[in-house]
Parts: structure tokens; sequence; C-alpha cells
């Protein structure tokens, strides 16, 4: 399909797509724990951000990889200054400085492998960062010139996003108010 028939599928249709080079895949809907941690991150982001020129992004924003041809939807994505839209989608940002994927078991192999190779192609990114669902662990993959630099954080943790200048506390995005006394976070 063209890029301008991914636009009305996607305007036409309940469930999101990702497009890759003419094809369209249907998102599935996350887990109650997916999405907890998502709006933690959005919470911790939005505070640690308040006041300053950047906003951050539900998974309902896509962003647009240009060079390869790619639209995804991330969990959470962070711009900086200026919001520049794709020349083909005005309802796309191709300028993240900051992704966030919450992996899961059917997600987690393309967000650390193909969905990650294309986002390295936004010249904006400088950070692509991985929260776990099966253990209390994130990683932020930082761009230094040409190479991505692993950083991950546990429980009683904390680890710095540079490009924004943010500390996040593991315990923080993990804190579930919902979980009985004495099971956790």
């Amino acid at each position: 399909m063209t890029y301008a028939e991914y636009l009305e599928l996607e305007r036409s249709s309940e469930v999101k797509h990702e497009y890759l080079r003419g094809e369209a895949f249907a998102l599935a809907g996350g887990s109650p724990e997916h999405s907890r941690l998502a709006a933690n991150l959005i919470g911790e982001l939005r505070a640690a951000l308040r006041g300053r020129p950047c906003a951050v992004f539900t998974s309902d924003a896509r962003v647009r990889i240009e060079a390869t041809d790619r639209t995804t939807y991330p969990d959470v994505s962070v711009v900086c200054h200026r919001l520049q839209h794709a020349a083909d989608d005005p309802e796309a940002i191709v300028n993240p400085v900051v992704i966030v994927e919450v992996l899961s078991g059917a997600t987690e192999a393309d967000d650390r492998g193909e969905k990650f190779a294309h986002y390295r192609r936004l010249p904006s990114l400088r950070e692509y960062v991985l929260v776990s669902q099966r253990a209390t662990r994130i990683e932020v993959y930082r761009r230094q010139d040409d190479r991505w630099v692993l950083a991950e954080a546990g429980a009683g943790e904390a680890l710095r996003l540079e490009s924004i200048d943010v500390a996040l506390s593991v315990d923080e995005v993990y804190r579930d108010p919902l979980a009985a006394p004495g099971a956790g976070s």
C-alpha cells in the first residue's frame, strides 16, 4: 500500500497500525502492567520537564522514520524545542530526542533489534529507553558520536537521561500503588 493509503487506513480504523515500506501491521493492545509502566514514565518525565521547552507524548503519537520508510507508535517519546512533522504525514513526529518502549514478550525482539535499527536513523534521537516487564530494569542506549552506549539500572538505582537532563528513579517507574503491602514496590 502507498503511504497515503496507510494514512487513510489509520483515519478509518479503530486499531493502530505500524507501517514499513508498503505494509501495515496491526498493533495489539498492551497489558495493564505495560500501560502502568508507560504511564509512570510519562508522569516522571512530565514532572521533571515542567517549565522546560520539551513535550512528552503518549503512544498515540506517530513517529515517522523517513530514511527507512517506517512509522511507529512508541510507548513514550520526548521532543524538545520545536515539533517537526513528516513531509508526507502532518500528524507524524520526525524529531524525538528520547523514545521509550516498554518490553513485552511479543515485542521485545523487534524493540531491541529491527525497530531500534530504524530508530537509530532518526538524526534527532539521542536516547532509546527500554523498560522491562519481567524484571525491575531500565536500559538506556545513548548516542555518543557514531556509537550507541548502554547504561542500565535496577531496583534502588537511578538512571540519567543526559539528552534532557532528567534522572529517572527505577523504583518510581515501577511503583505500584495497587500492590498488596509487602508485595514489592
